[in-house]
């Protein structure tokens, strides 16, 4: 065998063991949200871990307004929320997700009696003054299905 074969044959030697031993390393995965139970069967309180989870969705909030709104030949007062506060889930309900306190969100049952641009005019709904999401509500439903998990 020749110096520079045998060379060969030893680098290979060498070399080969090292190739399958890869650094690996640990990624703690990060949880955005926890969840935990409501009062209400089949709903569940999502609450983001900290402020940057809220700007990673883009969160934004607003009120449930009381406004003048007619209706038929009728002027009457409705509760008023903006359009992206409303979700459909896969049976076409609506719902939207209330922010009662903190970083913490509950799905709320609301009724739609129209739609006007961005005005949605509610039959029912959480009472006037809550806050309710109008930018990531998408993302607070995927959290509480556990969508992508």
């Amino acid at each position: 065998m020749s110096r520079v074969h045998g060379v060969m044959v030893a680098l290979v030697v060498f070399a080969l063991p090292l190739s399958g031993c890869k650094e690996h390393k640990v990624v703690q995965q990060y949880h955005p949200a926890s969840l935990s139970e409501t009062d209400q069967k089949g709903i569940m309180r999502v609450t983001l871990n900290d402020e940057r989870a809220a700007e990673r969705i883009g969160l934004e909030t607003a009120p449930i307004r009381e406004e003048l709104v007619t209706v038929g030949n009728s002027t009457v007062t409705r509760k008023v929320v903006p359009y992206g506060a409303i979700l459909y889930d896969k049976k076409g309900e609506t719902w939207t997700f209330t922010n009662p306190q903190g970083l913490s969100f509950v799905r709320a049952k609301i009724s739609v009696e129209s739609i006007d641009g961005d005005r949605v005019v509610l039959a029912e709904g959480p009472p006037v003054g809550t806050m309710v999401v109008t930018v990531g509500a998408a993302e607070l439903q995927g959290a509480e299905h556990k969508y992508g998990h």
